[in-house]
């Protein structure tokens, strides 16, 4: 099968690309590398069927091109990371849903079948726990711009669904529910690999608020697995899936068993938002998904912990980042 990632020099997209190659499907990567990096698909250039591009989604031509040989289109190409969000709203809405937009029209003349990386996001102050894919989106003020990433993926959302409906495009959405794991930067305020790096680093763990927000964490294993059956599945054309983990745990908590497990002597503060991001900033005070649904269409269940999703990026830090030393990597403790 031939399939298109865009975004796929990120985090998520060259596990997913990795994967792919390994089950022997043809793979194009197309990213401008703006958050993504080279490094994550070094090794996979050697490989036969394997693409990379540099290039922007929003470059018509080329994603028409590169569309219409592909057979299915995975689109993870988006603004991502809270940091990012909040210092780059225009980025970010203009990122999130024109780059969609192209691509969904391009997809439409050919039908090609897309895959669109939503986030749970999208509930946003919602407090129903857990969050169904019919539960209700409650998004903040529009002069909040924290609530400008959720707005423009549900945007994507609704846009795909009407593609789907108007023209007959197979598209699948996945919400992914806080996706970490080995290849993940802190740079834009993902969480667990700030805490690491933190930790090994004998940095202060910084939590912000008072760490009472909770969170259910996914690892990106998992994730890839449930992507690539979505990508063999036909009946979950025109439908929302949860993509989750299980297990839900505070910041709080998260800090402690990061310090725990990385034998760290690292002290834990607490900042304010105010002090994180800005003035007035608002945040979801739990996160956790219902995967039922997933998990009744093709036996979906996430088979990583938290402990052990907290060794392997603190093993992954120590392989990969030269500024840790050896002295921190015989401080790692193994036990899970």
């Amino acid at each position: 099968m031939k399939i298109l990632i865009t975004g796929g020099a990120g985090f998520i997209g060259s596990h997913l690309a990795e994967a792919l190659i390994g089950r022997g499907d043809e793979v194009c990567v197309l990213d401008n590398l703006s958050t993504g990096s080279l490094d994550n698909l070094n090794h996979l250039q050697p490989e036969l069927g394997f693409e990379f591009i540099c290039d922007s989604i929003f470059n018509e031509r080329l994603m028409g091109r590169l569309i219409e040989r592909s057979q299915v289109v995975v689109h993870l190409a988006a603004a991502v990371g809270v940091k990012l969000i909040v210092q780059q709203p225009v980025n970010t809405i203009l990122t999130n849903v024109r780059g969609t937009e192209i691509l969904l029209n391009l997809a439409a003349n050919s039908k090609q079948k897309v895959l669109l990386a939503s986030s749970s996001e999208v509930y946003g102050k919602n407090s129903k726990i857990p969050f169904t894919e019919d539960s209700d989106l409650v998004l903040g003020n529009t002069t909040k711009s924290r609530w400008s990433y959720a707005c423009s993926k549900a945007l994507d959302e609704f846009l795909a669904l009407a593609y789907h409906k108007d023209y007959g495009l197979p598209v699948v959405i996945m919400r992914f529910f806080n996706t970490v794991g080995p290849r993940q930067t802190g740079a834009y305020g993902m969480v667990l690999p700030t805490f690491v790096s933190q930790a090994l680093s004998g940095k202060p763990i910084t939590v912000y608020g008072d760490g009472q927000q909770s969170r259910t964490f996914t690892y990106v294993q998992d994730v890839v697995q449930a992507i690539m059956g979505l990508i063999d599945t036909e009946a979950a054309v025109g439908q929302v899936f949860n993509v989750g983990g299980i297990g839900e745990i505070t910041i709080l908590e998260l800090a402690q068993r990061v310090k725990r497990l990385t034998n760290s002597d690292s002290p834990i503060i607490k900042l304010s938002y105010d002090e994180a991001y800005q003035e007035g900033f608002e945040d979801m005070r739990r996160r956790v998904p219902d995967i039922s649904k997933l998990n009744k269409l093709m036996g979906f269940k996430p088979r990583v912990n938290i402990n052990t999703m907290i060794q392997l990026v603190a093993e992954y830090y120590l392989t990969h980042m030269r500024y840790y030393g050896k002295k921190q990597a015989a401080g790692i403790s193994l036990s899970v």
